[in-house]
């Protein structure tokens, strides 16, 4: 078993100037590591059994034993250097060893794929060395001589180095002389431009990208370096020419268009783009006026009519309950301004549509400037975020990330990352599993056109496979992949016990070995018990770095290295197309490859504040700029899978059209699954997704929900947008705009690309972004890149701050050691502190909701974000379907609104550059939960009118009748018009009204509660992850809805039900034997009664359990109960001159 080890120091992170060495070692049975040098290591070869042994990396090729480039073209040198570096365990954090475990295998099932972890090989034939033999993308083995003698890359460097070029097999010269030249050498890297015409941003950023050029310099096409020995960098060459590299200038010329005007920013391109009719990506839909006319017409109706019934109720109390009009006229008064900030954000609705085929046209059809046809759009990172394999099953995740590997976007372009905040192994395994079983699901989506690309519910699906299929072979292919899916849920699901099983073993392996060490030295016939720390073992026989089952120091959920496997290695740039011979499935049209899938789980400590979900998303986002550095982020639960597997480029048709350069995020709809067909607790939220989201999306855009989002990556970086002073106004559509002088107006893009704060002067220095950043010049070089790569295609002249067509058509970055050492770096738990980093930087600290917390930011620095309803559903999730569970769920949101309504996050304090009715929105996030306050007293007036024999108004007049049925009429036909605008049912309208009351009298209440105690006391609030698994009986659809699981949230509304089921008993009795009978007050208390119950009927549905299961004898107990009760208070407070009930009886 080999292990290999890169141990970095500060300065051969990016921070210092010093290189490091190569030394190899190997490690005893005590653990320690002993020095070898590569002279001696044959010798040492024959006196010892090597057990393990330790290669340190050099953070760049340039330091191997030798000058590879002299042996080996670039490419092959790096893919084989990349293939190190995937099957290897990186491991490392705060005063801790970066050390790169290599590891023979990652699960126990054999891995196939040639881009996967631990992927089975040919074995160095060399005697004594058990190195795997270099591998092209293939997989298949890389022989120099024409013997087919089998070696390794660091015996073939030896064998060139030492025996002047000898195959050790034949001893004859090698005739491969691929191998042994340097093509590099005559390719004369391009000079870089002067910096006398560059504007003040570009010398600016040359300068803070060339602060320390003893660093690693990384390009999209490989390290080379000149004769002179100057570190040629693509990234910089692609930004400081705008992407006009590899043009030729007849067809692109430098200059601009080759008119006699020399503007490079112009946006102008060739003619014969300009000779085409422009097209755009994205079209802006408006509501039909004969629908939105109406509706905001009956919105300020409504306004007009609710000012006059409050000035009403004001000036005509009741005198003879005055206490009861008091409370009821402050409640009325409230719930008019809730309603007020609700409704006044959905005066400018709004649907987009896009167009994928204008997509395809502008960015993957071969045209002048791009002449290979190859994909000239920009990289995606998906976030995948898990915390718990306990309470987010290992299955569902491992569905998530197939539906990622098998979306439908360029797979060089795209790259998966899975945060395990957990550290588990069996999250780790799982993931793996996942992508050795890709292989085989991905090309049979790709072959077949599968929707939805989640196997689980692809199976799952209740309609005819069959349908629209027409290739002969489809049925024998999904039978194949049915079954070996089936399969592969079995070993899912073995996991654990198989974890189990296999720690069992090698910890009892441990002890044997402990007490025969303990008898060979001891001299006492009696011994005492040896004790072994019970570790969790990975599949390769070595201890897990992460949590380990029985929690041991450094092995536990708060205290663990980082970790990061690549568990597959990125694709290479041209399509590979699979083979008839290579599996029982025909993939010989079909592309095999993989996108790059990745497993990282930052380091914790104790002493640390890890910030929950917020700190593992700015983990990811560090680790992903190193490694692959798209300049777009798509993050999802883990729980929430593609359903549209072109939902990305969805999103990506709004952020490259014209003005996208503007645009923080795509936010699209969450849709849900596994809900019961009544939808009981308004599970789906359908009338805030459609109705106030799209409401939104007509002025600043939608809020930021947690999951489904397509990031702009400089927009997360805390940038400013560019042309932020450019306009103002209240909304995007109702309102006029207005323009607002600016300096900044004329300025060059590029100026105002990457800017912090409102000073056009701020300088963009090398100090100032390692203080907001932190100090990884990785993350920091990596900052510009991103920048220009986001940009959309400056194919119109009104494209502003546009690049070129075909800058991306570059091919990606390949994986060294240094770069994966540079993650495990920047995920470490130190890494954060004494920067801004859930400050300004990344997602948002200090509440429970970041999600909105961080999209406020981002709209409060002037960007816009975009709300994307696609025809087909985007993405798809589970819900809690419990009760207990879902108003936890309601409970935690509510928390984090109160904890921002007492933060600086309120939008009472947003800066200028959000618009009135967006901050009228945010506003309404932060106080919706202090309803609950006024709502729960609202409830028991009527029990209380009821009881007194009272109402909230002297009389039931005319007027008040009048008011109330235009107020009810009017929220009606309000609601109608929603309806009609939003595509929403009444049904989903009604439950949506049910749950707000159901909520606002338990999970809101309770979280107004919590956020005073917090504010007041300092008294933080614990949260626990919402069980995604089933209940215990499983093999009935909807089992976890008819678990009553008892939770004190419940109480206030089971009072409200109970008082007002018991005051209306009281109010009949009283009004039917009273000597006059006030029927009036008593069909009031009831009508509001009734209106309350009927929105609590969910909730009392909900208490009964499963429907046939509850013993009768309850609710014949609960109506006597009732019936007893209402009679004792007739008894107590018996109508006035009257003590008789029924004639001759009588109380005693």
């Amino acid at each position: 078993m080999a292990g290999r080890t890169s141990k970095l120091s500060d300065s051969q992170s990016g921070r210092g100037l010093d290189n490091p060495t190569v030394t190899f070692k190997r490690r005893t049975s005590s653990g320690r590591y002993v020095n070898l040098s590569r002279d001696s290591l044959d010798s040492e070869m024959n006196g010892v059994e090597f057990a393990e042994y330790t290669v340190h990396i050099p953070p760049t090729p340039d330091n191997q034993p030798m000058d590879l480039l002299r042996i080996e073209p670039a490419h092959i040198a790096q893919r084989v250097e990349e293939q190190y570096v995937s099957s290897s365990l990186f491991t490392g954090g705060f005063n801790s060893v970066t050390r790169a475990h290599l590891m023979d295998k990652v699960i126990e099932s054999e891995a196939n794929h040639p881009q996967m972890a631990g992927v089975k090989g040919s074995s160095c034939a060399v005697q004594g060395c058990d190195g795997k033999v270099m591998s092209d993308e293939r997989g298949e083995d890389i022989l120099p001589c024409e013997c087919g003698f089998k070696i390794c890359r660091d015996c073939f460097i030896d064998s060139a180095k030492t025996g002047d070029e000898i195959c050790p097999g034949c001893k004859e010269p090698y005739q491969n002389t691929e191998l042994l030249t340097n093509p590099v050498e005559s390719i004369q890297p391009l000079p870089l431009p002067s910096t006398a015409s560059m504007s003040k941003m570009e010398r600016r950023l040359s300068l803070m990208k060339s602060a320390n050029r003893s660093q690693i310099i990384r390009s999209q096409s490989g390290l080379s370096r000149s004769q002179t020995g100057v570190d040629f960098d693509h990234n910089r060459w692609l930004f400081e020419t705008q992407g006009t590299y590899g043009y030729g200038n007849a067809i692109w010329p430098r200059d601009g268009d080759g008119s006699s005007n020399d503007k490079s920013d112009d946006g102008s391109g060739p003619s014969e783009l300009l000779s085409k009719p422009w097209r755009p990506l994205t079209r802006k839909l408006k509501v039909p006026a004969a629908v939105i006319s109406p509706y905001r017409l009956l919105i300020f109706v409504r306004m007009v009519v609710l000012g006059l019934f409050l000035v009403w109720r004001i000036r005509h109390p009741n005198q003879d309950a005055r206490w009861l009009w008091l409370m009821s006229v402050i409640c009325e008064i409230w719930f008019a301004f809730s309603w007020l900030l609700d409704q006044l954000p959905k005066l400018c609705p709004v649907n987009r549509a896009t167009d994928l085929a204008v997509l395809k046209e502008k960015f993957e059809v071969p045209s002048p400037a791009n002449s290979t046809g190859k994909s000239d759009l920009p990289g995606v990172d998906m976030f995948v975020s898990t915390a718990d394999p306990e309470k987010e099953p290992p299955l569902v995740t491992a569905n998530t990330i197939l539906s990622i590997l098998a979306a439908d976007y360029p797979v060089e372009k795209l790259s998966c990352y899975v945060s395990d905040d957990g550290g588990a192994l069996l999250t780790f395994e799982a993931m793996a599993e996942a992508a050795s079983f890709a292989n085989l699901w991905v090309p049979f989506c790709r072959k077949h056109d599968i929707e939805p690309r989640n196997p689980e519910s692809y199976f799952g699906l209740k309609r005819d496979p069959l349908k629209n299929k027409v290739r002969p072979d489809f049925v024998k292919d999904r039978r194949r992949v049915k079954r070996e899916y089936d399969e592969f849920k079995v070993r899912i699901n073995g996991l654990p016990d198989s974890i189990r099983r296999r720690s069992d073993a090698y910890n009892a392996r441990e002890e044997i070995k402990a007490m025969k060490h303990q008898r060979q030295h001891s001299e006492d016939e009696q011994y005492e018990p040896v004790e072994v720390s019970q570790a969790t073992w990975m599949a390769d026989g070595t201890h897990w770095p992460g949590t380990w089952t029985v929690s041991s120091s450094e092995h536990s959920k708060g205290d663990h290295a980082g970790i990061i496997q690549v568990m597959l290695k990125p694709p290479s740039d041209e399509p590979l197309y699979g083979t008839s011979e290579s599996s029982s499935l025909d993939f010989s049209e079909v592309d095999i490859r993989l996108p790059l899938l990745v497993y990282v789980s930052r380091e914790k400590r104790p002493g640390y504040d890890h910030n929950k979900k917020a700190g593992a998303m700015n983990a990811l986002v560090r680790a992903s700029a190193i490694m692959s550095n798209g300049p777009f982020i798509l993050n999802l639960d883990c729980d929430h899978y593609i359903y549209n597997s072109k939902a990305i480029q969805e999103g990506m048709c709004f952020m490259m059209d014209r003005g996208g350069d503007r645009i923080c995020y795509v936010q699209f709809p969450q849709r849900f699954e596994g809900i019961d067909l009544s939808d009981r607790y308004a599970n789906h939220n359908t009338v805030f997704f459609d109705v106030n989201m799209r409401a939104l999306d007509g002025l600043q855009g939608p809020v930021y929900v947690g999951t489904g989002c397509l990031f702009r990556r400089t927009a997360l970086y805390g940038f400013d947008p560019p042309r932020t002073k450019e306009h103002s106004g209240w909304c995007g559509c109702c309102m006029p705009r207005q323009k607002k002088s600016s300096s900044t107006s004329s300025a060059p893009e590029e100026r105002r690309a990457l800017q912090m704060g409102d000073s056009e002067d701020n300088e963009m220095s090398s100090s100032l972004f390692s203080k907001r950043f932190g100090n990884s010049n990785f993350l920091l070089n990596s900052i510009p890149t991103a920048e220009f790569q986001g940009r959309p295609l400056a194919d119109h002249p009104s494209v502003k701050n546009g690049r070129r067509p075909g800058a991306l058509t570059i091919p990606r970055e390949l994986l060294d050691a240094s770069t994966v050492a540079e993650a495990i770096s920047v995920i470490s738990c130190w890494y954060e502190e004494k920067t801004e980093w859930g400050n300004r930087v990344g997602w948002i600290y200090g509440s429970v909701t970041e999600d909105v917390v961080t999209g406020y930011r981002m709209h409060n620095r002037g960007w816009k974000s975009i709300y994307c309803v696609t025809k087909r559903d985007a993405f798809r999730g589970t819900a809690p379907i419990n009760l207990t569970d879902r108003l936890h769920q309601v409970l935690r949101w509510a928390t984090g609104s109160v904890e921002i309504f007492f933060s600086r996050n309120n939008a009472l304090l947003a800066s200028s550059k959000m618009k009135v009715l967006q901050r009228i929105a945010y506003l309404n996030v932060g106080i919706y939960p202090f309803t609950s306050l006024f709502l729960i007293v609202y409830c028991f007036l009527p029990a209380l009118s009821l009881f007194s024999g009272q109402f909230i108004v002297q009389s039931l007049n005319i007027t008040f009748l009048i008011y109330l049925l235009v107020i009810t009429m009017t929220l009606c036909i309000l609601a109608m018009l929603e309806i009609k605008w939003s595509g929403i049912n009444l049904e989903e309208w009604w439950r949506n009204e049910q749950f707000w009351l159901i909520g606002g009298t338990s999970a809101h209440l309770a979280a107004v509660l919590q956020g005073l105690l917090k504010v007041i006391a300092g008294i933080e609030i614990s949260f626990t992850l919402t069980s995604k698994s089933a209940g215990d009986d499983a093999d009935e659809d909807f089992a976890d809805l008819y678990i009553i699981k008892w939770s004190s949230l419940m109480i206030p509304p089971i009072t409200i039900m109970i008082t007002n089921l018991i005051a209306i008993a009281v109010g009949v009795s009283r009004t039917i034997y009273s000597t006059i009978p006030q029927w009036s007050r008593l069909l009031g208390g009831v009508f509001f009664s009734f209106w309350v119950l009927a929105h609590l009927y969910p909730f009392a549905k909900g208490l009964m359990g499963r429907r046939g299961r509850t013993p009768t004898i309850v609710f014949v107990w609960s109506g006597l109960i009732a019936i007893t009760i209402s009679l004792l208070w007739v008894s107590i407070s018996p109508p006035a001159g009257n003590t008789e009930i029924g004639g001759s009886f009588q109380f005693p």
